[in-house]
């Protein structure tokens, strides 16, 4: 299907209206899945034209978006991922933990950014950091649209390496995400200490329902309040 290659037009705008050098794109994958971290890619590309095929890593195949991805880490001109584990999504939830996993990120670059593109509509991040949200911006914006397709491929590969140790869950195939041979292995072996138990998933599984844990509970158990 054809569609536009990403631009560095919200770039050149905020280097033009903040004065800012170094500007970040930021995306995540794993929000919706049921098993593992929520990851975090911040990239940081310069205005250089992008590698041939650059676009949101859902429209790509998995074998050319590994290839692209390959690409891409020795293209840009900086990147780091940050994570938020299954434990940390139970107990700060997904808004929160997405922030903590974006800071990682953002953080771990070489040189902290001016400012920074958020994929969607939501600004998640907050302040300190001077961000911009794009919706689609994995499409039309060059640095998020890298962090896209980098932040998939490396979350993919965790995953694969998850499912060496619960190979019945396939999570080399569905990361995580409900599909139906996951969701088989949910009702007969119950979740995997990968698992996110604050999830809505473990209201229909009768057997393991005992498991699922609130944000209450988790404050009352570590004292936090």
């Amino acid at each position: 299907m054809p569609y536009e290659p990403p631009t560095h037009r919200v770039e050149r705008s905020l280097r033009a209206l903040t004065g800012a050098k170094v500007v970040a794109g930021v995306d995540e994958v794993g929000r919706g899945a049921w098993a593992g971290p929520v990851t975090v890619c911040a990239a940081v590309t310069g205005l250089r034209r992008p590698p041939e095929g650059l676009t949101d890593s859902k429209l790509i195949s998995p074998g050319r978006r590994t290839e692209l991805a390959g690409v891409l880490t020795g293209w840009v001109t900086a990147h780091a991922l940050g994570h938020a584990s299954p434990g940390e999504i139970d107990e700060l939830g997904m808004t929160a933990a997405l922030r903590l996993a974006a800071v990682r990120a953002l953080e771990a670059l070489p040189v902290r950014p001016d400012a920074v593109i958020l994929d969607g509509s939501h600004d998640y991040l907050g302040s300190p950091w001077r961000v911009r949200t794009v919706v689609k911006g994995d499409r039309s914006c060059v640095a998020v649209a890298a962090a896209s397709v980098i932040a998939k491929v490396r979350r993919d590969a965790l995953m694969a390496r998850l499912g060496d140790e619960c190979a019945a869950f396939a999570f080399d195939r569905n990361a995580g995400y409900p599909s139906p041979v996951h969701r088989a292995a949910l009702a007969e072996l119950g979740p995997t200490p990968h698992h996110r138990l604050s999830w809505s998933y473990l209201d229909a599984l009768p057997r393991w329902r005992h498991l699922k844990r609130t944000r209450m509970e988790r404050t009352e158990q570590t004292g936090l309040f």
